[in-house]
């Protein structure tokens, strides 16, 4: 899997509620044809085992489309399943002591919220990424705090590492992001909520290619 490519594009995210066992993974897989930068693992319910079973179904499949999978705050269920980095929130497992667990070659990525001051310990501490958001209303996660869309200019001129934007991104909206500066889009509820995902991948991954 390579790990190394530039990361941008579209950056896909599991939701269990959108995504029951039964549907996990015929719908990532067609989000995985039409091209993802990332897919992020996120379960927070289940048994570890049922947690372990996905993930290494996803790390597989992830691995035919050459695409890094990273887990949502579980360094050990990282290792365990073979993946390429986690996600981390900030009260999350601290950013330098997953680096040590998983080394040089993983990707780790974290939120910073609306925050640049945040976003510039990251990049210090060795985070591959910093995520900002959220920008719209968010189905998944309504009452996280707000960002004003003037971050990510701000953002991509003091960072050297990819800027993520997330929260209620759709294909209608995320145009104006990219135009702002990120290099991936966090897309959740637009793509996983629906059956038709592929189509709804590539419309995503147009704005990328589109002139802005």
């Amino acid at each position: 899997m390579n790990s190394r490519r530039p990361l941008r594009g579209i950056y896909a995210i599991t939701d269990e509620a959108l995504l029951p066992t039964d549907l996990l993974l015929h719908r990532v897989e067609a989000a995985l044809r039409a091209g993802l930068a990332l897919l992020q693992y996120r379960s927070k319910q289940g048994s570890e085992q049922e947690r372990l079973q996905q993930a290494r179904a996803l790390v597989d499949l992830c691995r035919h489309y050459d695409t890094p999978i990273l887990i949502n705050d579980d360094v050990p269920l990282c290792l365990a399943a073979g993946a390429a980095g986690v996600h981390l929130g900030q009260r999350d497992q601290g950013l330098a002591e997953a680096r040590q667990w998983l080394g040089p070659e993983a990707i780790i990525g974290i939120t910073c919220h609306d925050q640049l001051a945040l976003a510039r310990q990251a990049q210090a501490a060795g985070a591959s990424y910093v995520a900002f958001g959220r920008f719209f209303a968010s189905q998944t996660k309504p009452t996280a705090p707000p960002a004003d869309i003037a971050i990510l200019p701000q953002a991509r001129r003091a960072l050297d590492i990819p800027v993520v934007a997330i929260g209620g991104i759709t294909a209608e909206n995320g145009a104006a992001l990219i135009a702002a500066g990120a290099d991936m889009l966090a897309v959740i509820h637009a793509l996983f909520a629906f059956p038709d995902v592929e189509s709804r991948a590539r419309k995503l991954n147009s704005l990328f290619t589109s002139p802005h």
